[in-house]
């Protein structure tokens, strides 16, 4: 057990033999630096090998940070030779993104499943152990990737532990995995390991000011006494009061590095230079720059470095002290000497970066050569990269108009990948050179995209449509989409502006007859808002048919998702399920593949939101809570509304109350906005569910009268119910007539099902029950469960009322069912207390029942009913075959029965 850690370790070998059993898990290590992570993992590893897991290790370089799956080829490079038992597409994927095969940008999911399908295999014999330390490091690809990997390990034998540095915003993407946090050593602990690495004795006034100043940082006590000369230690110790630990730490290091011969501190500078970690490129490039083998012997006598069969830091710490404290000509002349070794054929974006950092000044050559490689990083789906190379490109550039556009493009690639703040100093570069009037405008559109992303800033649709103005006599296809983005923003924000908006679009003689996607979904759009549904919907839906069978290869990618975000919500808005499912997931996918992640935080929410509406909970959540997660490490405005909207449905009332009070007291949430729109919905939506009407009708009355379609769509349902369970005839029969008029022009099994369900509600007597049967059968044809189990609920009820006992206990039971699988609580009570008025007291079936499935187990069950293999499935839903066969194994279990032949037979509703 490591000293003081008891615990942890402890945690570490329970985490180790439940992987052994069969239950895979994850660990985030977290804690300041030099707190002990590595020690843990290292801990972790000396406890697998004596178990025998194969055991996988990586670790975040922060120079590696822009070099797209670098830090996953650490671990997936040993696994190779078992790529062949994973499906071709998996293994071209992963192929194409560690730089083996050539391709198109692969799908980041489709890279996460092959590297689940590796592991599983890797863990079949004795278990897989896989180490990753200071994830915060991780380029963004790897951390995506892996993270992806830990949430989806079940069943497979692995055991997956990350070590992030506390206050790093690259540790992020690991939220929501289990956690432990290391916390300082108490004195007597740190008296112990001060005692057992210091030789001499020491002074006990020393010893307590070492301990007081270490401030229990263990790599503190051990490196700073470690290298203290013993009479020192004896007279007294006088260091600076530094509070921060790897200060005191990396001057610790520079002064180990300083007594050390010329050559021997210029090979350790190579190796900290260099991120891979390839002793043959370390000898190369130290040959080349005159230094002999020799010189590695005094290196690793001070145990700062060894060089095996990789090139290894005794600590993470050294390898950045080693390049922090160096001269910057000497870092110069190390990555020169990279450069010169560095193969152009094989590694010509790791050459063009050392020949960058070896360069000082302009040099336009070097310049060129970064932006090629932003090219290839940016094909390969590294923004991050991207970026990275454009800006050094855009430092290197002597030509100031040629430094303006490439400052430009860099600050594009760099908002993309979430470094907002970034992207804003390059835009003030490109703005000081010399910009012709086109880029001016590109420039203009990019700071009040960056401002909306940030901060919803009120003034950026009419920002938007200026620069659409300027921006025609250029390109009047990029005017249009900026049009479109103005509309967008419009909507969002509420107010007035969409009108004045949407006006400039119906006035631009140019979109009447429009052919292409953006073109037709900006003119119908705008026609709908000023024209009225019954006008403005065939258009509208033919443009989102055309946008949701569009290519994206025939267009740039960053504005095929700007479309796709907005077209899944107006299909919302003219409630047409189909499409909204189609163009958000085909959203969400374009982002990811396209590495995005100011892009991928929106998609996300807005597929959340509508799988929730589709009664499918539990992925919902998870879309939720990773949309949060990218928006607050990217520093983007809070996306709460898919969180409360889930909340909302499964019944939640405390948690839709309190992050319907965060939104309202956000200044990024203007009060005719639609995050308070959509918080109202959910405000609605619970207090249906609860029976409590007139506060579902207070917040439903908000939801209807926002501007964006999507909400005001199905606000309407809710105050219609509302209103009628609250007393309130004439409010229901307003809401009735617009909703009428909506499914009128939508003509869709989800408009049908809502209006009529609404209609049968403001009736009394028999003429309601036509419209409760219509209601249940269009909601049943969609993909809406919890709206089609809400329709059986209310004609549950209304039997129940008619005292028709039986047929209520029909219809109550069905709606039981459906509420309880999906996880709709509140409404699944409702239907409870309904059947209990009926005389029967809801109990579990002892025919087969999918309402014991999770969500997640009624989707394997789903695939593996049509015939689909474990793998297949496994493919579908992100999972490995082993873990589709543990799940199997739970839902046979639960419906009693031993076999997939048996599983076709059972009704998967």
């Amino acid at each position: 057990m490591l000293l003081g850690r008891h615990a942890e370790c402890r945690r570490g070998e329970h985490l180790l033999g439940e992987a052994r059993a069969g239950h895979s898990g994850a660990l985030v290590v977290r804690g300041e630096a030099g707190i002990g992570k590595t020690a843990v993992l290292e801990f972790l590893q000396t406890k697998a090998e004596e178990l025998d897991f194969r055991i996988e290790t990586s670790t975040g370089i922060e120079a590696e940070m822009q070099f797209a799956y670098a830090g996953l080829h650490q671990v997936c490079a040993p696994l190779f030779g078992q790529i062949s038992t994973l499906p071709e597409p998996q293994q071209l994927a992963l192929s194409v993104a560690l730089g083996r095969d050539a391709g198109s940008a692969p799908d980041r999911f489709l890279v996460g499943l092959a590297t689940l399908g590796l592991f599983s295999e890797a863990a079949e014999k004795n278990g897989l152990l896989c180490l990753v330390d200071d994830a915060q490091w991780l380029d963004p690809a790897s951390a995506e990737v892996l993270a992806f990997v830990a949430r989806r390990i079940e069943a497979e034998r692995v055991a997956m532990v990350f070590s992030v540095r506390d206050g790093e915003a690259g540790g992020a993407v690991f939220a929501g995995l289990p956690e432990m946090h290391l916390r300082r050593l108490g004195d007597a602990d740190a008296r112990l390991l001060l005692s057992s690495v210091v030789p001499a004795p020491i002074d006990d006034d020393v010893r307590e000011r070492i301990i007081a100043e270490a401030r229990g940082n263990p790599l503190a006590l051990v490196e700073l006494p470690s290298r203290t000369p013993p009479p020192r230690l004896a007279g007294g110790f006088q260091e600076p009061d530094l509070s921060d630990v790897s200060v005191r730490v990396q001057t610790e290091y520079r002064n180990r590095v300083q007594g050390l011969p010329e050559d021997s501190q210029t090979l350790l500078l190579i190796a900290a230079a260099d991120p891979t970690g390839d002793p043959d490129l370390l000898w190369h490039a130290a040959g080349h720059a005159g230094i002999a083998p020799r010189s590695a012997a005094a290196v690793e006598a001070v145990g700062l470095l060894e060089i095996g069969a990789r090139v290894r830091f005794r600590h993470p710490l050294a390898r950045s002290a080693v390049y922090r404290t160096t001269d910057a000509a000497d870092r110069r002349r190390a990555h020169a000497a990279l450069a010169a070794v560095t193969d152009p054929a094989s590694e010509p974006d790791r050459r063009a970066w050392h020949a960058a950092q070896a360069t000082s000044g302009l040099d336009e050559r070097v310049a060129g050569e970064l932006e090629r490689s932003a090219t290839r990083a940016r094909a390969r789906g590294g923004y991050a990269a991207a970026g990275a190379f454009m800006l050094r490109a855009t430092q290197l550039t002597p030509d100031p108009a040629a430094r303006a556009g490439r400052a430009l493009e860099a600050a594009h690639a760099v908002h993309e990948s979430g470094a907002s703040g970034t992207a804003l100093d390059l835009l003030d570069t490109a703005e000081a050179g010399p910009l012709d009037d086109f880029q001016r405008a590109r420039l203009a559109l990019l700071r009040a995209q960056i401002a909306f992303y940030l901060s919803r800033d009120p003034n950026v649709p009419e920002m938007l449509l200026r620069v659409a103005h300027d921006m025609a006599p250029f390109d009047p296809d990029l005017a249009h989409q900026t049009h479109l983005r103005a509309l967008d923003t419009a909507l969002v924000l509420g107010g007035p502006t969409w009108q004045t908006v949407a006006e400039a679009a119906l006035a631009d003689h140019s979109l009447t007859n429009a052919v292409r996607p953006v073109d037709r979904l900006l003119f119908a759009l705008s026609a709908t808002m000023i024209r009225g549904f019954a006008a403005g919907v065939p258009p509208l839906r033919d443009a989102l048919r055309a946008l949701c069978d569009a290519d994206p290869s025939d267009t740039p990618t960053p504005r095929y998702r700007s479309w796709l975000w907005l077209a899944a919500r107006t299909a919302v808005g003219i409630l047409d399920d189909d499409l909204a499912y189609r163009l958000a997931e085909a959203n969400v996918l374009s982002a990811r593949a396209d590495g995005a992640l100011t892009g991928l935080a929106s998609a996300l929410n807005i597929h959340a939101n509508i799988l929730a509406l589709g009664g499918e909970l539990t992925r919902a959540g998870e879309m939720a809570g990773r949309s949060i997660t990218i928006a607050e490490s990217t520093g983007g405005v809070p996306m709460r509304q898919s969180e409360t909207i889930v909340a909302a449905w499964r019944g939640d009332a405390d948690t839709v109350a309190r992050l319907r009070e965060l939104t309202l007291r956000d200044p990024s949430a203007p009060p005719e906005g639609t995050e308070v729109a959509l918080a109202a919905y959910a405000t609605a939506v619970v207090h249906n569910a609860l029976g409590e009407y007139e506060k579902a009708q207070q917040a439903a009355a908000i939801t209807c009268e926002c501007v964006a379609l999507s909400l005001s769509s199905v606000g309407l349902a809710e105050m219609i119910e509302a209103s009628t369970r609250a007393g309130d005839p004439h409010s229901a029969a307003w809401a009735l007539e617009e909703l009428s008029t909506r499914a009128d022009a939508s003509d869709t099994p989800w408009a049908r099902g809502l209006e009529a369900r609404s209609r049968a509600l403001t009736l009394s007597g028999e003429s309601a029950e036509p419209h409760y049967r219509a209601a249940i059968e269009y909601l049943e044809a969609s993909r809406l469960t919890g709206e089609a189990a809400r329709a059986h609920l209310v004609y549950g009820e209304w039997l129940r009322r008619a005292g028709r006992r039986q047929q209520a206990r029909d219809e109550l039971r069905v709606a039981h069912d459906l509420l309880s699988r999906i996880g709709a609580d509140a409404f699944a009570a409702r239907a409870a207390k309904e059947l209990r008025a009926t005389g029967e007291h809801p109990r579990r079936r002892t025919t087969p029942s999918t309402g014991e499935l999770t969500a997640h187990e009624l989707q394997v069950a789903r695939q593996v009913a049509t015939g689909a293999t474990s793998r297949e499935v496994g493919a579908q839903l992100f999972l490995s075959p082993r873990t589709i066969e543990a799940h199997l194994r739970n839902i046979y279990r639960k419906l009693g029965i031993s076999s997939r032949r048996e599983l076709r037979g059972i009704r998967l509703s």
